[in-house]
Order: C-alpha cells, then sequence, then structure tokens
C-alpha cells in the first residue's frame, strides 16, 4: 500500500483512530438494522458515517481492512429463519448528496464508456423506498421463493410471509391486472422489490397498539421488517403490507428480453407487479431536466402516502450496464440521491468542555433535548471559543442545531429575537475542569489547550490511544481499563503501562488470573510492535499512522529521529514545516525525552521489528528492499501492489530518498519520477515488478 500526500491539518493525527470507531459503530449499527430490526440511529445519520468511512478508505487505501464493513455489504442472517444463498449478489447503491455529487458521477460514466456509447446514454430516476428490501423467485410463473436481502449474498426465507402480502403475485401472468392472457411466463423470474407500510396505516396500527398496551414501532420501515419476521405468517397476513416491484435480476426463457431498465418496469406491469408511476426517463441530452426533477424530490415525498428515502439514478441501457460493472459493492451505473441536514431550534442549557488527548479543549453545548432526523439531540459542538464569540452564543439562548452531515449536531446560531435578558455569557475557564492547571491558547491558534500531562482527562485519552489496534494494540486494554488504571493511580505516564502492578490489580474485581495472564502476554507482545506504531502510539500533534510511516521510512530508529531537525523532517515528502515542527517540539521537552528512553528501557522496541523476516529472505525475492509507488499502474491499484509487494518481503514507503530501492511507475507518474531518477533509484514498470516476482511470463 503507498501512503498518499496529506496537508498538514490537525485530523491526521486522528485519522486512524477516527477509522476504527467509524467501523466499530457501523458493524454495530448495521446489526442493529438487518439482524435485530431495532435501530438505534436514522437511515441518513447511519448513510453519513458509512459515507464518511468509505470517503476516508477511498482516499487512504493504505487502511482497507478486508473486514471493514464498506467492504462487506448488508448485515447478518439472523439464525430464526432459513439461509438462501442469492444467485445474483443483492447490492447497495453509492450515494450523491447534491448536484455536485451527481455531475461527477455523470462524468465517470462518459470516461468509461467508449465513445460510440455515448450518444445512446440515458437514464431512469426512481423514488427510494423506505421499507425492507426483498428477493423474490418465479419459476415458470409460480412464486418459489422470498427472501430479505441478508448480507447482499445469503439473506432469509421469508416465503410463507411474504405470501401474505396482496399485491405480491403468487402466479403469472395475472391476467386480472393486465388484461393479456397470452402472456407466457418466464421459465425463471428473480427480481428485487420493497415491502412497505403507508404512513395512515402505519399510524393506525400504532394507536391501536397503544391502546392494548402492546408493542409500538418506531418508523413504518420498522414495521415492514417487523411484520416480515414474524414466525407466524397468520400474523403477518393481519398486517397492512404493500409492495411495489423495481429491478429484474435474472429472467430466463422470454421470447423478445427487455434491453433496457425502463422495457423491464414495463415487463413487470405486464406481469401483473405492482410498478410505481413515479419514475421518469431521461435521455443523456435532458441532464438538466434530471436535475431538476431529483431536486423535487422532497416535493414528491410530501404528496405520497409512504416514505421515501430519496431518488436512485440508473443508467437505463442494460448493455451499458454490462460495461460499466461494479467497484466493490456498488454498481456503476446507479447512485442513490439523497439530502440531509436537518434542523431544529432547542434551549441551550449550559456550556460545558471535554479534554482530548491532545489537551485540546472542546466548548461542548448542553440541550434541553429535541428530536432532529427521528434522534434525540441532547449536546452539540461548538468547536471553539472565538466560535462562541463570534456568535454571541448565551447560556440561555434559543438556538438552531442542525445535525451536521446527518450525524454531529452542532450550533449554528442563537436566535436573538427571543432573548428575555436572562443570558449569559459565556467564557473558556482559566483553569482545567480536570486537573486545575492554568489553560493555553497559542497565539496562532484557535484551540485552548491543557499542557499537563498529567491531566487526568488528558491521560485517560492517550492511554486509550496509545493501546488501540493502530497504534501498539495491546488487545484487552480499551477505554474502560484506560480509566480504571489512571483513576487507580496504576498508571501515570505511558511507561506505566509496562510496569503495570498486576499484584493489585488482582483484587480489582472482574480481574481473574485468567484475564491478568492474557493481558501481561498482550503488553508483552506490543513491546515489538516497532517505531512506526510507537511513534504513531505516543499522540503527537498532527502525526497519526500515515505521517508515521513516512517519518520512520527516513529513520532507523526513533533515537535518531529525536535528533532530527526541522529542516531535515521538512524534506520528507508528506510532512512540510507544520509536523517537523511539532515532532521537533515534542522531542525537545525533557518529560519526554524520558518517556522514550523509559519505554526503551522497559523493553519497548525504539526500531522497526525485524522478526517476521527472520528466515524468510531466500522465499520473497525483494526481502529487505524499499519500494516507492507512483503513478497509475496497468492492473494492479495501489493497495494491491503495495500487499504484493510485502508479500513478497519488501516494504513501501511514501516518499523517495536515498535509502530507496525501487520506484514502480506508472502513467502520470510525477516529482518522485524525477527524483527517483537525480538518486539513480532502480525504476520499474508493473510487467517488471511481476517477472522480477517470478509471477509474470
Amino acid at each position: 500500500m503507498t501512503i498518499a500526500s496529506r496537508s498538514d491539518t490537525p485530523a491526521m493525527d486522528l485519522l486512524l483512530d477516527r477509522i476504527e470507531k467509524l467501523r466499530k459503530s457501523i458493524s454495530h449499527h448495521q446489526y442493529r438494522y438487518y439482524v435485530v430490526d431495532d435501530p438505534e440511529i436514522s437511515d441518513a445519520e447511519f448513510d453519513s458515517l458509512f459515507r464518511e468511512l468509505q470517503s476516508l478508505e477511498e482516499q487512504h487505501p493504505e487502511f482497507r481492512d478486508l473486514n471493514s464493513p464498506t467492504v462487506r455489504v448488508g448485515g447478518a442472517v439472523a439464525e430464526r429463519f432459513a439461509k438462501v444463498q442469492h444467485q445474483v449478489p443483492v447490492l447497495s447503491l453509492a450515494n450523491a448528496f447534491g448536484e455536485d455529487d451527481l455531475h461527477r458521477w455523470r462524468e465517470r460514466l462518459l470516461r468509461l464508456l467508449p465513445e460510440e456509447e455515448q450518444p445512446r446514454l440515458a437514464y431512469v430516476v426512481e423514488p427510494k423506498f423506505d421499507g425492507l428490501t426483498v428477493v423474490l423467485q418465479y419459476d415458470d410463473g409460480r412464486f418459489t421463493l422470498g427472501a430479505t436481502r441478508g448480507d447482499g449474498e445469503t439473506g432469509e426465507n421469508i416465503t410463507p410471509n411474504l405470501r401474505t402480502v396482496l399485491q405480491l403475485p403468487l402466479q403469472i401472468p395475472v391476467t386480472e391486472a393486465n388484461g393479456r392472457s397470452g402472456i407466457q411466463p418466464p421459465r425463471r423470474l428473480i427480481l428485487r422489490g420493497e415491502v412497505y407500510v403507508e404512513e395512515s396505516d402505519f399510524l393506525s396500527f400504532n394507536h391501536e397498539q397503544a391502546e392494548k398496551g402492546e408493542r409500538t414501532y418506531a418508523n413504518p420501515r420498522n414495521f415492514a421488517a417487523g411484520s416480515l419476521r414474524l414466525l407466524d405468517s397468520r400474523i403477518t397476513a393481519e398486517r397492512p403490507l404493500k409492495l411495489w416491484t423495481y429491478q429484474v435480476f435474472l429472467e430466463e426463457g422470454p421470447e423478445h428480453p427487455p434491453l433496457s431498465h425502463w422495457d423491464s418496469l414495463e415487463h413487470l406491469r405486464a406481469y401483473g407487479f405492482p410498478v410505481s408511476d413515479e419514475p421518469r426517463r431521461f435521455d443523456d441530452g435532458q441532464w438538466e431536466d434530471l436535475i431538476e426533477f431529483v431536486g423535487s424530490w422532497h416535493e414528491l415525498r410530501s404528496r405520497l402516502p409512504y416514505d421515501l428515502d430519496g431518488m436512485v439514478v440508473k443508467v437505463d441501457l442494460l448493455s451499458q450496464r454490462e460495461l460499466l460493472g461494479f467497484t466493490g459493492k456498488d454498481p456503476r451505473w446507479a447512485v442513490a440521491f439523497k439530502t440531509g441536514g436537518e434542523e431544529a431550534t432547542t434551549k441551550l442549557l449550559d456550556i460545558g468542555v471535554k479534554i482530548g488527548r491532545t489537551g485540546a479543549v472542546t466548548p461542548n453545548a448542553v440541550l434541553e433535548p429535541v428530536p432532529i432526523g427521528g434522534v434525540t439531540v441532547q449536546a452539540a459542538t461548538l468547536h471553539n471559543a472565538d466560535y462562541i464569540e463570534e456568535l454571541d452564543i448565551r447560556i440561555g439562548d434559543t438556538v438552531l442545531v442542525k445535525r451536521a452531515g446527518d450525524v454531529i449536531p452542532k450550533v449554528l446560531r442563537p436566535i436573538k429575537d427571543l432573548r428575555d435578558g436572562s443570558e449569559r455569557p459565556w467564557n473558556m475557564p482559566a483553569n482545567c475542569p480536570s486537573c486545575s492547571e492554568p489553560l493555553e491558547r497559542p497565539p496562532v491558534e484557535a484551540a485552548t489547550y491543557c499542557v499537563n500531562n498529567a491531566c487526568p482527562d488528558q491521560l485517560i485519552r492517550k492511554v486509550e490511544y496509545f493501546v488501540s489496534r493502530g497504534a501498539m494494540d495491546i488487545v484487552g486494554m480499551g477505554s474502560k481499563q484506560a480509566e480504571l488504571f489512571v483513576n487507580e493511580g496504576h498508571v501515570k505516564t505511558l511507561a506505566d503501562i509496562y510496569r503495570l502492578p498486576w499484584e493489585e490489580i488482582e483484587k480489582i474485581e472482574g480481574y481473574g488470573e485468567r484475564r491478568i495472564q492474557n493481558l501481561q502476554l498482550a503488553v508483552e507482545e506490543s513491546k515489538s510492535r516497532g517505531a512506526t506504531r510507537l511513534l504513531t502510539a505516543l499522540g503527537i500533534r498532527f502525526v497519526g499512522n500515515v505521517v508515521a510511516e513516512l517519518v520512520m521510512a527516513q529513520f532507523d530508529s526513533l533515537h535518531e529521529l529525536m535528533e532530527a531537525d526541522v529542516e531535515t523532517l521538512s524534506e520528507i515528502e508528506g510532512v512540510g514545516p507544520k509536523i517537523a515542527e511539532a515532532l521537533v517540539s515534542y522531542f525537545r521537552l525533557e518529560p519526554n525525552r524520558v518517556l522514550v528512553h523509559s519505554l526503551a528501557g522497559l523493553g519497548v522496541s525504539l526500531a522497526e521489528s525485524t522478526s517476521e523476516q527472520e528466515g524468510v529472505e531466500q522465499s520473497q525475492p525483494f526481502a529487505g528492499k524499499t519500494f516507492v509507488i507512483t503513478g497509475t499502474l496497468p492492473t494492479l491499484s495501489r493497495a494491491e501492489a503495495k500487499a504484493r509487494i510485502e508479500a513478497w518481503g519488501g516494504k513501501v514507503t511514501g516518499s523517495v530518498s536515498a535509502k530507496t530501492d525501487f520506484l514502480l511507475a506508472g502513467e502520470k507518474a510525477g516529482s518522485k519520477l524525477n527524483k527517483a531518477k537525480q538518486l539513480g533509484v532502480h525504476i520499474l514498470a508493473e510487467p517488471e515488478l511481476l517477472r522480477a516476482a517470478n509471477l509474470g511470463k
């Protein structure tokens, strides 16, 4: 994997930590959504979390993980229903959150399609129904199988429950519906649909349930999902479930198979399936009309009796879909258009502050609880003291709150016309609320900091980060242990993690012999993680996993790095003067130097671990060799190329230096290629790389 070029922003410091937290959160919410039908957040909030993680992984492929929820579609399959292997993967869609995203999607289509295909490009725009996705199978015209989407490859067999949905044809053609008794059903038809409940039916059902003191549902989608997963289909039959069908996955046997999506919808209507009348077709020359239609989806939603989650734009011709194919879990030929960010007004009850692991002090609004987009919001960010001062936000104000990106609540502004004189201005406290030490604000920054490294709140955050998977990866030691060991006085500096008093910890409830042994082993194993992981774990401002890898590619150990100056560090591509100054400032402080030396004295490696390379040099052609990747390769992505090089014993870094052995160069190679030539670095093309590894022809 190659390291992408970064800008000097504070977000780099938290990048990997944010990705891991997103993966954990998304996996949890996928389970709540797909398995137990009891979501804790709205679809829009989940979409924003997923979109952020997807964007981070696309920008930084070196962080990709085969276990990431962006690779695995959907969620686990519930055990109470028989499992069904889908004949065709039931994939999700990429999202567009504005006109710019739609324009970029169209531009990608035009780049990917051959020139002769571009004049034929057309689109179908459909409502995105907010119900439960189902896969329906018909053999010789008879309904034989109905399943949930599940994880996209394996779903749940809910055939008996789906038979109770009155709109679902049990046999095709439905001559009463289409008046075409001469239609011959296909040998096999597999299609995708959405089971939903109209808003009025949902409200009536919930009202009746509440009067009887029985379970009510949070929203129509949850009601539909729960009804289809009842173990008694007789109860399902009493529920007001309805169905739309909108995509043919497989159709075998029609004399004249449809050539376009628009035609396939007409086929479904002819067979007697419920198909919405809302879809519209646009030629590429009508793109601006399409944009206008898509932008009117809120109006459409307001007049329809059921919930929508946005609009879907699809390439119409099926032959062009084949040419465009898929990227990961998403078809390139379709995109879901959504908008987010709902607003509400509420009372600002108080303003508190939180201390981060870098010492940054962030003001947070304590709000009178208010529902926004299906989520009750009680707190929101206020960014920094300047933000509060510039907007003149006061305690007691009625404020306008938005869930920015449908996830992070944000106070937009106070409603000054509603003030009654009881509102109070707020000022950043002079001292840290955790350790009482004076707070400091650098002259050129908006943030305020607690600079006391022994600050309890700050230390807890630092320990959490130090032991996290992206850093020293001490299994079994997380946020609860960090807080416990700091509060108990067992950890006063990061080095204390390696001298924990196990005899004292054994006295703590829940810490038996087995757990202690596992923790001891995890702590011991972390000592050999290497310099890059250790540099990441120290939590230096602006220095996350990416920067740490860039830096340690140029130094043999942390001892050597500690003596580097700003000029030397600034020359490393992807680092720059701001990060260089942060590194030099950190290692200039005596307590930090003492910490590093203490870690070394406790057996923590300050150099890259080489144990995994021992004994494999003969079988790994690039053992001990350092590579840099630049440009676009013919067949391999950068992540794939990096994975192969590492599997063959090599190491991939982000910048070219005198220590670089090979530059793997593709098309549009830039400054790295010029620098490699200047330094006499051997330059390889992809075929040469494969031949050198004895894997090419």
